[in-house]
């Protein structure tokens, strides 16, 4: 599979390479990178022709935005793709000395607000310009509009009122009118949601985190063909379940950003055992596989270091033979529906 392969988004004109860069671990989410490191991984993706990068200001409280403005901003701008994330609002900590910030291992020391209302997103959008050191980005996702986040039916309800009466959404209806931005989408990390987000709105793409990995296709009867149906192109930004699938089973993995239990630690393991008969990576088919659903134009795992990026390049350019993904289905470790590469 050529990992550099363009896919374009929705309907709009907005292409990007199969392969992609998620920025959530370059804001430090598990370990403190240091900046010649997140500088050489962001450089050696671009050198290799990874075309499109995603970020948000939440990964490290805007340390993500900063490293990949760092080094895309000396590029031509023609060259990548770029998208980022609104619905939070960083600012100065009340109380500076007391401040802690708890998600992020090496994150800034800015506290944060959720605002989904024109206004919120405006400044999202203006602050985000800013730290990147560009005057363009190419899509803007409304970021963790779920029960992860807002917790009851009445907290999500509430965020959509500010998407919907509160300006939010037109606002970046207006961004795409203009030509400002190229597309509007969705960073969702649970089942449930797509639909409730095209009811409401027209979009052009959802990230999807978790929810379709060769792991679990929680989304893949219900989500993912109404994304067809709507023109809708989705992204995975969770391809290896947040570790597992890059490390393997006995690595003291992450599953959905938490250690892995014992049910998935086994279902791993039996799946890599099949890999192994077909002589092919675990992780070359955890990035392969959701690229065989025709709704999905690109994988964005997060490197954090150049040889990373290499091993994700090279794992999507092996051959993995049809009989593989047959054995799977055969084990019932994929759905027999699950369409395939």
């Amino acid at each position: 599979m050529d990992p550099l392969a363009l896919s374009r988004i929705g309907a709009t004109e907005l292409q990007v390479t199969r392969l992609g860069f998620g920025g959530a671990t370059l804001g430090d989410a598990r370990e403190r990178i240091d900046e010649p490191r997140s500088a050489a991984t962001i450089e050696s993706a671009y050198v290799a022709g990874i075309a499109y990068f995603d970020t948000s200001p939440w990964y490290g409280n805007g340390k993500s935005e900063h490293r990949f403005g760092h080094i895309l901003r000396t590029k031509p701008r023609d060259t990548f793709a770029l998208s980022t994330k609104v619905g939070r609002v960083f600012s100065r900590p009340r109380d500076v000395a007391r401040f802690e910030q708890v998600r992020w291992v090496g994150g800034l020391p800015f506290d944060l607000r959720f605002d989904y209302t024109r206004d919120g997103v405006l400044r999202s959008y203006e602050d985000s310009l800013t730290r990147l050191g560009m005057n363009t980005i190419d899509a803007l996702l409304i970021h963790d509009l779920d029960f992860n986040y807002h917790e009851t039916e009445e907290g999500v309800d509430a965020r959509f009122r500010e998407l919907e009466a509160g300006g939010g959404f037109a606002a970046l209806q207006a961004l795409k009118d203009r030509g400002e931005i190229q597309a509007i989408g969705v960073g969702i990390n649970t089942i449930g949601m797509i639909p409730r987000f095209l009811e409401r709105f027209d979009l052009d793409v959802f990230l999807v985190a978790m929810p379709y990995t060769l792991l679990s296709q929680q989304a893949l009867d219900v989500e993912l063909p109404l994304c067809l149906e709507r023109g809708a192109s989705v992204v995975i930004g969770a391809a290896f379940a947040s570790g597992i699938l890059a490390q393997g089973p006995d690595a003291a993995p992450l599953y959905g950003y938490r250690p892995a239990e014992a049910p998935i630690v086994d279902k791993t393991r039996r799946i890599e055992a099949v890999c192994r008969r077909h002589g092919v990576p675990l992780g070359a088919a955890a990035l392969q596989f959701p690229l065989g659903h025709p709704a999905v134009a690109s994988v964005i795992p997060g490197p954090n270091a150049s040889d990373q990026v290499r091993a994700n390049l090279h794992w999507m350019r092996l051959d993995i033979p049809p009989d593989l993904w047959a054995e799977l289905k055969a084990e019932r470790l994929l759905p027999l529906h699950a369409p395939v590469p």
